[in-house]
């Protein structure tokens, strides 16, 4: 039972897996008659740039793997009461994860999410060694369980206390999460709320407590409830707030209950019931804007602002946090980095020279682009700190192209700060009607995403109009059909770092094709329609599940025999229940 006014992200696994891309474009397009705001599922909740855009701040190669797995982890400790001894996950062969949960930081994350770290942590680094002081253990087992979703986790948790309790969650991509199961309990929970969950022993009993705590005048408001019943007669009422509830109150809803958990939020900006979103199309944006001619930056951070209960002024801040990271990153770069886990040497510094001595042939502007791209894709592949812009695979080609541009131009950073948030409103309109996951869409949904928001925010650099942006963008998304996503040795970097070069170089294309006035003949919207409907007609094959395209040539499979990662034979351990190292 879900109370009316919630607003939680739904996944779309139905249109995914049953809905023929033509008759998509056709049911999107009659939904946005007469306004799409009006007719879309409230249920949903619209998309933040800080959530689900930009960031998280991760270390890893995955944000979609290492940093939603990490917050998954996390869920999971607080429902165990801040202990997880052991947990046993279990990854369907229908999906991706069972060819990429080790190379793509599955493992790490969780293991780093059990342990209670942030995606930032130093120590994710040595995950296995301190899991391994922690004595925290890990299983997995590929099981063959009928997941829709390409990234489901299956997890049954245990901890000192002797507890046990049956998790399922989903990542959606860009380090977006949704655990939909809980001891067999449907829930809705998205990290973006205060949780309590209260075990009861039946429906009744649930919607009673809930009642008492509707008359309650000294707690938080009550932003939505969830009450469910598993499969196995089990009872969960699910209540979110903005704010934890008190002591005093988890004791009283205690004697009523079996138990209760608090689960904390794992994003930065918080939901609410009440959630604004003033427009969530292209077309709304600018029919919102006719009588008032803004700016592209502050119908972004109104967006924002109007969306996350904040200021536009919070809004700015925290985009300059981010560039701040972001350009730190192409500095540490820019010194050159170490790490033996990669497939790729440090090339950043060999470019830099040739680029000063003459030994490139001249660029300009698109050379040094291509610098800042591959200084924070080596960040990125050595663990060091970055952005996911939109996600950690394309985390260089959005902040390497409009920094590169930025500097060239000599902007401020409150300059840059409003072109990314020019690049985060594209986002939000990507997040709302595609997706940024490789294993829905293939690398169309990363590296492609990243060239549409690039495309936008460097033409605002420039001193385009929001029309221009937009058309900058529609431009550098309908080049990006069809991208594959198929790493090599089953690493993000490569062909990874070329599909950011190219994502970042088509950006700065098309920003200026923009400029020029160049016509882009179909409307964002139209084209994010397409695209989504592209994207998941790709096959599973080159959606970032390892078994197609590059991954699988005799090069990619020597190279992983090299590391040590010959090829696992998943198909001989299908539900034997054997024990996979991590």
């Amino acid at each position: 039972m879900l109370k009316q006014g919630m607003r939680l992200r739904a996944f779309r696994a139905a249109l995914v897996t049953q809905t023929t891309p033509s008759v998509l474009i056709q049911a999107r397009r009659a939904s946005t008659e007469p306004r799409y705001e009006d007719t879309r599922d409230a249920s949903r909740t619209p998309p933040s740039i800080f959530n689900d855009v930009l960031g998280p701040v991760m270390r890893g190669p995955s944000s979609s793997h290492g940093a939603a797995a990490l917050r998954i982890g996390r869920i999971c400790r607080d429902l165990m009461g801040g202990d997880v001894k052991k947990a046993i996950v279990e990854y369907d062969p229908n999906g991706s994860l069972v060819t990429t949960h080790a190379g793509h930081g599955s493992d790490m994350g969780l293991f780093g999410g059990f342990l209670g770290w942030d995606a930032s942590d130093e120590r994710l680094r040595d995950y296995a060694e301190e899991a391994k002081k922690a004595g925290v253990e890990m299983e997995v087992k590929y099981v063959s369980y009928g997941a829709e979703h390409p990234n489901t986790y299956k997890m049954t948790l245990f901890n000192e206390a002797g507890e046990s309790r049956e998790v399922t969650a989903l990542s959606t991509g860009g380090g977006m999460i949704e655990v939909v199961k809980i001891d067999g309990c449907d829930v809705m929970m998205a990290g973006d709320f205060h949780e309590t969950i209260a075990s009861v022993g039946s429906e009744a009993a649930a919607s009673e407590l809930e009642g008492w705590l509707e008359k309650q005048e000294d707690i938080p408001p009550i932003e939505g409830t969830v009450i469910s019943t598993g499969s196995e007669g089990k009872t969960l009422l699910q209540v979110k707030t903005r704010t934890g509830l008190s002591d005093a109150t988890i004791e009283t809803m205690a004697k009523h209950a079996d138990g209760i958990r608090r689960v904390a939020p794992v994003m930065p900006v918080l939901g609410s019931a009440t959630i604004n979103a003033p427009y969530l199309t292209a077309a709304s944006m600018l029919e919102y804007n006719r009588d008032k001619n803004w700016p592209f930056w502050k119908l972004a951070a109104h967006y924002e602002a109007e969306r996350g209960g904040i200021t536009e002024e919070e809004v700015v801040e925290k985009m300059k946090d981010l560039v701040r990271i972001m350009r730190a990153a192409v500095e540490t770069g820019r010194k050159g980095t170490e790490y033996a886990d990669r497939i790729l040497p440090c090339q950043t510094l060999s470019f830099e020279k040739e680029m000063n001595s003459g030994g490139l042939v001249p660029g300009d502007v698109i050379n040094k682009i291509i610098l800042y791209v591959s200084a924070i894709m080596e960040v990125k592949s050595s663990m060091g700190l970055i952005v996911a812009a939109p996600t950690a695979g394309a985390a260089g080609a959005l902040p390497g192209a409009v920094l590169a541009v930025a500097d060239e131009l000599k902007k401020s950073d409150e300059e840059v700060a409003q072109a990314m948030l020019v690049a985060g409103y594209v986002g939000v309109l990507i997040a709302e009607h595609a997706t940024f996951a490789a294993e829905v869409a293939g690398c169309m949904a990363e590296c492609g995403s990243g060239a549409g928001m690039a495309a936008a925010a460097i033409t605002t650099l420039g001193g385009g109009t929001v029309d221009q942006a937009l058309g900058a963008s529609s431009l550098a998304l309908q080049t990006s059909f069809g991208m594959t996503c198929d790493p090599i040795a089953n690493r993000v970097e490569a062909p990874c770092l070329g599909k950011n070069t190219m994502a970042a170089t088509n950006a700065l294309s098309c920003s200026n094709m923009a400029l020029a006035n160049f016509k882009h003949l179909v409307p964002l919207d139209q084209v994010l329609d397409a695209f989504y409907a592209v994207g998941i007609s790709l096959p599973e094959e080159i959606r970032c599940t390892g078994r197609g395209g590059l991954s699988v040539t005799p090069a990619a499979v020597e190279i992983e025999k090299s590391l040590g990662d010959a090829r696992y034979d998943w198909e001989s351990e299908l539900g034997s229940g054997k024990k996979i190292a991590c």
